[in-house]
């Protein structure tokens, strides 16, 4: 067979992208050579409908036992009773839990994505807002979640489900006075910890498993692993609503959950990338991604800083975790200019709304920055201080492209002492 140079040529070409530039997309990461190697093998010649030991398939011995040695492993990363790893997703992971916990129509109290919440939370343009009655709260002023006007609008409105995360808010979790309004409405808790879940392993941040029904994940972010998606329970329960077996058993919160992903939203599970997702869950149960989270949050707490520093608008005015939120409208850019003039700079990040902002999301007023994958690069504090100071210098002469070219060329001499997959040459 021809070997297919064409596609090959474009895949060396995103090497050197990555090689070369500053990424700063809070919900992109590295993944380790071990984690590529297995996401290109066999086991992506495999289906495998069903689950470990309940295969709908002949042959899948072998996939069994990698599916459920990434299960074992994440159950004690989460000290969880139950996992599932098949979510192609976290989006599907999402709508898995809608579909177990959720009818058509019944209402669910979400982080309103203007501000700061995900589009499985219940945007009007996703599955989670066109299937569900979506109810929001949002921050206050000062950028924090708004737990009164959650706690107000989960009383009127009696939701059946509470989702507490988000895709761009810097600080921690209050789950305990989540969960407590959830017990006095009659309401499922589900945290979405796609973002800090890494940090939440390494035992950074509040745990939402104390308080919450369900948590789902994506594997990409702060766990580096592969992209995908999980949904976990800390301790399984008989499901409220009467819901049971065709022998009359009333079934277990898992079951539902299970059913959800297989058959009710996925066919095949990915073995491959599941075998990716054992190997990453591996490496995070290692003294090692311990440290690695440790110098996330001191990374990114450097960076905030260093942007205070230089006169930008922190959202919340810090940050607890891998991200910050910066509102640019004091600096007279919009986030769509910002986001656009950096990566000629081989700097990328993301425009992002900010709360109450007056500009539309294909504008925005502000710019998400995370610092898991120039962490994974090995940088520290220090050359936190360097890249702020590369933003700075393009985001002040935004219109100059001679600057913008310097710091372009500073930026590509800069990475090298940060190298990136040297194996592959």
């Amino acid at each position: 067979m021809q070997n297919d140079t064409l596609v090959f040529d474009l895949i060396n070409k995103e090497l050197q992208r990555q090689r070369n530039g500053i990424e700063l997309i809070a919900s992109e990461n590295f993944t380790s050579m071990q984690v590529m190697q297995a996401m290109g093998t066999v086991p992506t010649n495999k289906y495998a409908e069903g689950y470990p030991g309940k295969r709908y398939y002949g042959g899948c011995e072998v996939v069994d036992e990698i599916e459920q040695l990434a299960i074992d492993r994440l159950k004690k990363i989460f000290n969880c009773s139950w996992a599932n790893v098949q979510p192609h997703s976290g989006a599907q992971a999402n709508g898995a839990v809608y579909l177990a916990v959720m009818k058509p129509g019944e209402k669910f109290l979400g982080l309103d994505l203007s501000m700061g919440g995900h589009l499985t939370h219940g945007s009007p343009a996703n599955f989670s807002g066109k299937t569900y009655q979506a109810i929001h709260y949002g921050v206050t002023k000062d950028g924090l979640v708004d737990y009164e006007q959650l706690e107000t609008k989960a009383r009127a409105e009696k939701p059946k489900m509470i989702i507490c995360g988000a895709s761009a808010y810097s600080r921690d979790w209050d789950y305990k006075r989540i969960r407590a309004i959830a017990d006095e409405v009659g309401a499922i808790v589900f945290a979405d910890i796609a973002h800090p879940a890494g940090l939440i392993a390494s035992g950074l941040l509040n745990d939402p498993f104390d308080h919450c029904h369900i948590v789902s994940s994506t594997t990409h972010k702060t766990l580096r692993g592969p992209r995908g998606g999980i949904i976990m329970l800390r301790h399984d329960f008989e499901n409220p609503w009467g819901i049971k077996d065709p022998k009359g058993n009333l079934r277990m919160m898992s079951s539902l959950l299970d059913l959800a992903v297989f058959p009710g939203t996925q066919g095949g599970p990915l073995e491959h990338v599941i075998a990716a997702k054992a190997v990453a869950f591996g490496e995070i149960l290692t003294d090692d991604f311990k440290v690695y989270g440790k110098q996330v949050i001191s990374n990114a707490q450097a960076m905030a800083s260093a942007f205070v520093k230089r006169g930008y608008n922190l959202i919340s005015n810090g940050t607890d975790n891998h991200l910050m939120l910066i509102d640019l409208r004091n600096k007279n850019i919009t986030g769509k200019k910002a986001q656009e003039t950096l990566d000629k700079a081989h700097i990328t990040l993301n425009k992002n709304a900010v709360p109450f902002d007056d500009k539309s999301p294909f504008v925005t007023s502000g710019i998400r920055v995370g610092v898991p994958a120039v962490t994974t690069r090995g940088m520290q504090e220090t050359q936190m201080e360097t890249l702020v100071d590369f933003i700075d210098k393009v985001l002040m002469h935004i219109d100059d492209e001679k600057t913008i070219a310097t710091v372009a060329a500073d930026v590509k001499s800069f990475m090298k002492d940060f190298p990136l997959y040297p194996q592959l040459g």
